[in-house]
């Protein structure tokens, strides 16, 4: 059969486990609402990733939020699933016997980008993934910006000097006032249905409505 990868992405809301070709394609998906409690992440993606495992995938790949440690592959930073110092490689390779890799979720994605998508041909590209946080990343002459694991995470950039407290334990990051968890608080700061959508706040700022104006203002602007 031909080679393939499994590539699992921990979203703050939702865990995606995809079986991928070399080329790209996607083979076939899952997806499971994340629990939040990282023992029980970790079994959450095993049962995900079983059924899409065949004798064509050679290494699974895990796109964790927060601040990784590669070379040591460790988890150093929460964010809205907190998985520090939890020893996700060594427990998901015991458990489905392939060869596991991490790093963050927003290096991960902008090295597809860079070999398949939007960035590719290009030497010096950046990446921002807007969710339940706000991720990022930095290809700089033709290699993924790494740091100290702290490098290129673009929703951890201050906006607001003495804003929200956030998850990375600072204040005023671009992630407490522009993702889609600070949408929220946006609308209960206005008192408005916490299901109303973007879609909705930009057809009522377009037609003068000063409410949506100034949620989009302040949710949009910092970025």
């Amino acid at each position: 059969a031909e080679l393939a990868s499994i590539g699992v992405d921990i979203g703050g809301t939702n865990i995606r486990a995809a079986r991928i070709s070399v080329q790209g394609d996607i083979l076939e998906w899952a997806s499971v609402p994340t629990c939040g409690e990282a023992h029980l992440v970790t079994s959450q993606i095993s049962a995900l990733v079983t059924p899409l495992i065949n004798r064509s995938v050679k290494a699974i790949g895990v796109g964790v939020p927060g601040r990784v440690d590669v070379k040591n592959e460790r988890v150093l930073s929460g964010g809205y699933v907190d998985l520090t110092d939890h020893s996700l490689v060594a427990t998901l390779h015991d458990t489905l016997k392939i060869p596991v890799f991490v790093d963050n979720d927003g290096n991960m994605a902008l090295v597809a980008e860079h070999a398949l998508g939007a960035a590719k041909g290009f030497e010096t590209a950046v990446l921002f993934t807007i969710g339940t946080g706000i991720g990022g990343a930095v290809f700089m002459d033709g290699k993924l910006l790494g740091g100290r694991a702290t490098a290129g995470q673009l929703g951890h950039v201050t906006v607001e000097g003495k804003g929200e407290l956030c998850l990375c334990g600072r204040r005023g990051c671009v992630e407490t006032t522009s993702s889609g968890t600070a949408l929220g608080h946006h609308l209960a700061r206005a008192g408005l249905d916490p299901a109303t959508v973007v879609e909705d706040l930009l057809k009522r700022a377009a037609n003068g409505d000063a409410q949506a104006e100034d949620i989009m203002a302040s949710w949009a602007s910092p970025m």
